[in-house]
């Protein structure tokens, strides 16, 4: 725990540095040379974490999300740039270090009940319930059905992940946020699924930094586009895998995220719609089916086969057995404290 709050203040300090320093300088070659440093230092931390949650949490926060905005950032491009109350210093440190995403004109005229009610209140319940019975009962589940548990749980805890710093920030700065996802579940195809419905604040810098060059340069070829935002996506998932594991790659990340790109493809040569209450029940059922299917064979097996889920389910009953004993030592100081 220490070296993480040794990293929580490098992180701090570093963003500072380019609120006071990078932000004073023109946008361009010189505020970009003024931020490799940071870059450098955000892409070293998660190899001086001490737990496999943190280590990929500080990959997925800071190599990843902070790196790609603060290249934005240097070019006057990006949520940063685009957002006037960022020249507060603590708005500022929020939007490069947390991933979140601000609502647009569009959605926010939009308010659509949710399908089902999930939310933090019910995810994080749902979320402690599925770890405890894999913590409980792994072995005993048939390698599908765990592999199917897997895939809730990822949603649920990207979901908590993203959506507690939207709730903080959102609540103390007057931000208009989105949720962390719009519910994927409910996609009727591939495309929808990755460009409108999963992890929100990750779509957003994906097409800023990837899809809006990429289309440019490809003269407005979308598929080109298409399959370099899932390219880049599953370079940097390879990435953080590697930063948890230490493992030489495997490549099935980047494989995954290659084949739904090249299904995106598919859909924008076809030129799939929705249609009628069949051709989207059709949609839906290929949508999940091959999301779902492909990360039974690519996604989720370099993750168990380096032990990643082991470990993550161990740092989950440690901490567990840390709050229970916190819990009872309090309880016993007021009892003794009331007698």
């Amino acid at each position: 725990m220490e070296s993480e709050i040794r990293n929580l203040g490098i992180v701090i300090s570093s963003i500072c540095y380019c609120y006071f320093a990078s932000g004073s300088l023109p946008s361009g070659k010189w505020r970009l040379a003024s931020l490799l440093p940071i870059l450098c230092i955000f892409a070293l931390i998660p190899l001086y974490t001490t737990s496999t949650f943190f280590t990929g949490v500080s990959a997925f926060f800071l190599t990843w999300l902070a790196n790609f905005k603060l290249l934005l950032f240097a070019f006057d491009r990006g949520p940063i740039a685009a957002t006037p109350k960022a020249k507060s210093l603590p708005i500022f440190i929020a939007m490069v270090a947390l991933p979140f995403k601000l609502k647009s004109k569009k959605s926010q005229s939009i308010r659509k009940p949710k399908f089902l009610p999930l939310n933090l209140a019910t995810e994080i319940p749902i979320s402690v319930a599925i770890l405890s019975a894999l913590c409980s009962h792994k072995e005993r589940f048939h390698y599908n059905n765990l592999l199917i548990l897997y895939c809730c749980l990822l949603f649920l805890l990207v979901d908590i992940l993203v959506g507690v710093p939207t709730l903080i920030i959102g609540a103390t700065s007057g931000l208009d946020l989105e949720t962390a996802s719009d519910e994927p579940y409910l996609s009727t195809s591939v495309r929808e699924f990755w460009g409108r419905r999963w992890n929100l604040a990750v779509n957003e810098i994906l097409r800023e930094a990837v899809y809006r060059p990429v289309l440019s340069a490809a003269e407005g070829k979308q598929w080109a586009a298409a399959m370099a935002v899932f390219a880049v996506s599953g370079l940097m998932h390879e990435i953080l895998l590697w930063y948890v594991t230490r493992a030489s790659p495997s490549w099935e990340m980047s494989m995954f995220f290659v084949v739904q790109g090249g299904f995106v493809v598919v859909e924008l040569c076809v030129n799939w719609k929705k249609g009628n209450w069949v051709r989207r029940l059709v949609g839906w059922l290929v949508t999940v089916g091959f999301v779902v299917g492909t990360s039974f064979w690519l996604f989720f097996p370099p993750l168990i086969r380096n032990g990643v889920d082991v470990r993550l389910l161990g740092e989950f009953e440690f901490a567990v057995e840390k709050g229970r004993e916190i819990g009872l030592s309090l309880g016993f100081d007021f009892l003794r404290k009331s007698n």
